[in-house]
């Protein structure tokens, strides 16, 4: 084990049997730690069930070319827990991701201050992350909410310059809630009095709580539909507001339901104007960005060599039924343009919807392979069981030992494919240590 390794499975240890449903927790322990999150260059929380790291990953960019300093803090990591924390660099240079020492320093410094108390590892990384933050110059920092937003351990900074809201779906029911409803108003809970919030695309039912929180907090919403929008258009991104139009180049992330998550990215952008982002500064992050894992094509490596010629490798990371429905749509489109047979190698945690995320591929994946996830954090659905069940929905599905076998497998029949492999961030994470020939660090 590596230092960080170590340090981890320390801090692993100190998760309460119960959840507190409260923020007392993470406020003490900051509180401890000198009030880092108080320290801080100016904050934009993210929330949402899809689209969170999209946008993340576009405003990053689009604040970078401005030449601003810029940390951002995502959950999940793929594959080292190094990716959750990126440091900004001197003006004009790429944040990148924290270095391991500073990292176990700084892990080090908040156990140390912490004691034995109980502790959720989201909190005690979290508060690592604002230690980091607070003692390193930038402009702006990019805030991801890990789980809902209410009670999230993110949810300490009390006046962010700015909050958006993604597209809200079902998902994690048994901690947030029954419904999209439900969902919504606990994503909500960044919302705060007086700070404007960009909400993306929601179903009536998302919108609807959500304004309801706005109107309770006094917080000014830029909406989706209402205020904002934006489509493609003869190859570009096209931006409309009330008094803006832009004529843009389309994001470098692949996939129809990008278009949206950029609308949104550039409504957040020109409402940061003071921090430089002008239309050239948002182009440029559009044309430059990158999302490892979000329809990624992997073009070379180990896996890649081991399909027919002509074949196509694909890497999404979406692992609910609103994710698996905007990869099925960019899927679809791409059929129509260059036909291929469409074989799923699916993967997916135990807790997640599997009938849900498999039902937007019926007429669409020629076959399915299912596979275990190595080294999940919790128990995955079985590869066998989820065979079974896209045979029920009338796929052709047989579960394979680990991806590669499921490659070999598809590519013992002839001609070109298109694989994609899905279901999972953290199955995405195995097939990217692969490639690399390196180890996934524990989530």
């Amino acid at each position: 084990m590596t230092p960080l390794d170590d340090v981890l499975a320390r801090l692993k240890r100190l998760h309460p049997l119960m959840i507190d449903l409260s923020l007392g927790r993470i406020e003490r322990l900051l509180e401890k730690l000198g009030d880092p999150h108080k320290r801080l260059a100016p904050v934009i929380h993210i929330a949402g069930t899809n689209g969170k790291g999209s946008v993340t990953a576009m405003l990053k960019a689009m604040l970078e070319a401005a030449g601003q300093r810029v940390h951002v803090y995502t959950s999940p990591h793929l594959v080292r827990f190094n990716e959750r924390i990126v440091l900004a660099s001197a003006a004009g240079e790429r944040a990148m991701p924290i270095v391991e020492a500073r990292l176990v320093e700084l892990l080090s410094r908040v156990e140390a201050i912490n004691g034995d108390d109980p502790m959720t590892f989201f909190e005690i990384t979290t508060a690592a992350a604002f230690l980091a933050f607070a003692e390193t110059p930038a402009d702006a920092v990019l805030l991801e909410v890990g789980l809902g937003g209410r009670l999230d351990a993110t949810n300490v900074i009390a006046r962010p310059r700015l909050t958006i809201i993604m597209p809200v779906s079902m998902d994690h029911a048994d901690k947030l809630g029954d419904t999209v409803a439900k969902i919504a108003s606990e994503k909500a809970g960044i919302l705060k009095r007086g700070v404007r919030c960009i909400v993306a695309r929601q179903d009536d039912e998302a919108m609807e709580a959500i304004e309801a929180a706005a109107r309770k907090v006094r917080a000014p919403l830029s909406v989706w539909g209402q205020d904002f929008e934006a489509f493609e258009q003869r190859g570009r991104l096209v931006f409309q507001a009330e008094e803006r139009l832009l004529d843009l180049a389309l994001p470098a992330l692949i996939g129809i339901h990008q278009i949206g998550n950029a609308g949104a990215a550039v409504a957040a952008a020109l409402e940061l104007a003071d921090l430089g982002l002008d239309e050239r500064a948002i182009e440029h992050g559009l044309k430059t960005v990158e999302w490892p894992a979000r329809m990624q094509r992997l073009n070379a490596g180990p896996l890649a060599a081991l399909l027919q010629p002509g074949s196509e490798l694909w890497l999404d990371g979406g692992h609910n039924p609103a994710g698996a429905a905007a990869l099925a749509e960019t899927l679809a489109a791409l059929e129509e343009r260059a036909p291929k047979p469409l074989v799923l190698v699916f993967g997916l945690m135990g807790q997640k919807d599997a009938r849900g995320y498999l039902a937007p591929f019926r007429g669409l994946a020629r076959s399915i392979v299912t596979v275990p996830i190595p080294g999940a954090h919790e128990t995955p659905h079985a590869p066998e069981a989820l065979a079974a069940l896209a045979s029920d929905l009338g796929f052709a599905a047989a579960p394979a030992t680990d991806v590669a076998e499921a490659l070999r497998r598809t590519a013992a029949s002839p001609g070109p494919k298109r694989i994609v492999i899905c279901g999972s961030l953290y199955l995405a994470g195995h097939v990217l240590a692969l490639q690399d020939g390196t180890r996934v660090q524990s989530n």
